[in-house]
């Protein structure tokens, strides 16, 4: 049945995981589920004879793990990110059950890269990692308690990633009905879903995002806009806007070109220069910086 399923897009990242078991028992729980992407984000301990034979039959799943330093590397390529959090964050942020996620999941996975992302063992992931989601995923567990074990946590979500997916198989992946509407299926209306095939651009990806994320921030502060000394929040909101939105990557192009025509604007009024001025200066930095890059390829 596995190879009936869109599955390849899809990616497990784990973050600062201190207990090597762990990992081979996600890497199991992945392989039951029919997973084979497994990132590790700044490991406390792997390689590890510990996490092979909790990996049992599922070491191959350990063999191509990719590691990476930070999670902005591990999701640099991806257009949708889904992090595992509890409910209490200071700004809420757009929240699913492990069914809407999984609905999210398999609308997007035909065309884009998705990363499912888990926290550390004892304290989950930083509102920072969190601000780098699109969206945070909640497992309803009893209160009494209410932690979960961290390959339990990947078990479920990837449970129900595969539950979509095999609702999906052999039927047309591009409809919009209510049917995959995600939230509208729950009963709970919040946005209209685009089926992943129904879009002509690709989402924009995490570094896409950040490039954005950063040059929006430089222009609101040149602007006046912005206080990077008492942010107020402001970036965690732009953050959490645009990524309920989750524009592509055309739609990021021309936001970015809007902001780079403020910035021409905003350089004439601050140093009072013509249009002719700022043309023939850029055009002069162009060159110098084509000829830079010219030395430097013919000495190395």
């Amino acid at each position: 049945m596995s190879d009936k399923l869109d599955l390849h897009n899809i990616r497990i990242i784990l973050v600062n995981t201190s207990h090597p078991g762990n990992i081979g028992a996600t890497a199991r729980a992945m392989k039951n589920m029919g997973l084979r992407h497994l990132y590790l984000v700044d490991p406390k301990e792997f390689p590890s004879a510990v996490a092979t034979g909790r990996a049992v039959s599922a070491v191959d799943i350990l063999e191509s793990a990719v590691v990476t330093a930070t999670l902005e590397e591990a999701i640099v390529d991806c257009g949708l990110v889904i992090g595992a959090s509890a409910r209490s964050r200071r700004v809420p942020w757009p929240l699913l059950s492990p069914p809407q996620c999984a609905e999210k999941v398999a609308d997007d996975c035909r065309n884009n890269k998705v990363a499912l992302v888990f926290g550390r063992e004892d304290a989950g992931l930083t509102n920072e990692e969190l601000q780098l989601c699109h969206y945070h995923v909640n497992i309803p567990a009893d209160e009494e308690y209410s932690s979960l074990n961290l390959a339990a946590a990947v078990m479920v979500i990837s449970y129900e990633v595969r539950m979509a997916l095999l609702r999906r198989a052999g039927e047309p992946l591009a409809r919009t009905d209510s049917s995959h509407d995600v939230a509208g299926a729950q009963g709970q209306a919040e946005d209209v879903v685009v089926a992943g095939l129904d879009w002509d651009v690709p989402r924009a990806t995490g570094q896409q995002l950040e490039s954005f994320y950063a040059h929006l921030e430089q222009v609101m502060i040149d602007l006046n806009f912005h206080d990077p000394e008492n942010p107020r929040l402001l970036m965690m909101r732009m953050r959490r806007l645009f990524g309920r939105i989750r524009p592509d990557q055309m739609e990021i192009s021309i936001l970015r070109g809007l902001m780079s025509h403020i910035d021409m604007l905003n350089e004439r009024a601050t140093r009072n220069i013509t249009v002719e001025q700022q043309r023939k200066e850029r055009k002069l930095a162009n060159l110098l910086a084509a000829k830079a890059l010219d030395e430097g390829s013919a000495d190395a």
